[in-house]
Order: C-alpha cells, then sequence, then structure tokens
C-alpha cells in the first residue's frame, strides 16, 4: 500500500518524504488556507522541491467554485502545465467528470475526489482517471459504516480490471487506515499527525522501558569488528 501525505505545508511534506518515505502528496482547498500561503505559492513550492522525482505525484484541485467543464479543462491544463508532477483534482460531479474524460484524452491525469458511494466511483473508472478518492471521515462521523463501501470499490475495479487507482481519503486514525489496507486500497491519504499517531502504541514504550531496564542491568562490552 502507498502512503500519500493529506497536506500543504511544505515543511510537513518535506519531513515526511524524507523521513516516512511518502509516495505522493494529496491538497485542497482547505490545506492550502491552513498552510497560510496563497494557491500558486503552495503549488510553487511543493512542485519546485519535487522537480524530477519520477512517480511522485502531486494533487492539486481546481477552483471548486467551476461548474462548467470547459472551465474546468482549462485550468487543469493551465495547472497541470507547471509540474509533470501535478494530479489535477476535479470534484465527482457530472461537469467533473466530462472534464477529466477530456482532460485525460488529452494526457493530463486527474484525480476525482468527494467521492462517498461505490456508483460514484465507476465513472472516473470508465473513463481511465488517474485516481479516485473515496472519502471515510466524513462519512463515519455521521454514523455510516464505511468498511464495506470502499470494498466494494475494490471489488468492481478488480473485477473489471479498471486500472484507475483507489485513494481512501479523509482518514482519521490508524484504524481506519488498516481497514482501507485490508478491504485492498492501493493507497491512503491521511494528515501528518495521523502517520504519527499510527507509528505510536503505549505498550511499544512499556516495552522500551523493560529492555532499557534490563539492559541497565546488564554487563555490557564494547562490540569490536574482527
Amino acid at each position: 500500500m502507498k502512503y500519500f501525505l493529506d497536506s500543504a505545508k511544505i515543511e510537513e511534506i518535506k519531513y515526511a518524504y524524507e523521513n516516512w518515505g511518502i509516495d505522493g502528496v494529496t491538497t485542497n482547498p482547505r490545506h492550502i488556507m491552513t498552510s497560510g500561503k496563497s494557491f500558486l505559492t503552495v503549488l510553487d513550492e511543493v512542485g519546485s522541491e519535487f522537480k524530477g522525482v519520477e512517480n511522485f505525484p502531486i494533487s492539486a484541485e481546481i477552483n471548486p467554485h467551476l461548474d462548467d467543464a470547459k472551465e474546468m479543462v482549462q485550468e487543469g491544463k493551465k495547472i497541470a502545465a507547471l509540474s509533470s508532477n501535478f494530479i489535477i483534482k476535479i470534484p465527482c460531479t457530472e461537469p467533473g467528470l466530462i472534464a477529466a474524460r477530456e482532460l485525460e484524452k488529452e494526457g493530463v491525469r486527474t484525480n476525482i475526489t468527494l467521492v462517498f458511494s461505490p456508483s460514484q466511483a465507476l465513472q472516473p473508472a470508465r473513463i481511465g482517471a488517474k485516481f479516485v478518492s473515496p472519502f471515510v471521515g466524513w462519512k463515519e462521523n455521521s454514523g455510516e459504516d464505511t468498511n464495506q463501501y470502499i470494498k466494494d470499490i475494490v471489488d468492481i475495479y478488480k473485477g473489471y480490471n479498471y486500472d484507475t487507482e483507489i485513494i481512501v481519503a479523509a482518514l482519521r486514525n490508524g484504524k481506519q487506515i488498516v481497514d482501507a489496507a485490508k478491504a485492498g486500497a492501493h493507497i491512503v491519504t491521511c494528515g501528518f499527525d495521523v502517520y504519527k499517531n499510527s507509528f505510536y502504541h503505549a505498550f511499544t514504550d512499556y516495552g522500551l522501558d523493560v529492555f532499557r531496564k534490563a539492559w541497565d542491568n546488564t554487563v555490557q562490552e564494547e562490540i569490536v569488528l574482527k
């Protein structure tokens, strides 16, 4: 499974790439806002940082106010021209899917976002979108069980040999990461702190404390290489 970082903060992205080996980045308008920087500044920072790095997709979302497919295509092309790493993130609406189909025909890779059902996930795969992003966190916040929904999308894609990769998005904790992995999704995308928390377990700290005390009460000899 691939790990993408859901962030627009260059410091977080650099740290996660250098230390965790993340496989890509996803951004959205809210992440851009929280970064405190302009949309183009964020794109320039992240695009420049990974210039020349192959197979490192960076999803950049078009203006969410656009609801005309032709305008979406025009903006998608402009963003894609800024970096070969950029994937154009487009909402799963009818105009969005029309625009994504045209962009994919013209060689511009897309990520269909704000997907909340298997029926929504079908068309992105049919048109050959590079990625589809079904959301988990928001659905679970409203009391929905998301395990079957992700599994259904995975099973449908496998059944028809679709090439579109599934990015399970809006994850809030380690359990949701594991559920996505068990369902067979290709990728998860999470915030920086969600990944950090997923690396932690209280028993690991407990075990280290036990082992450190044992180490300190054992005769230690210097390792000499021969």
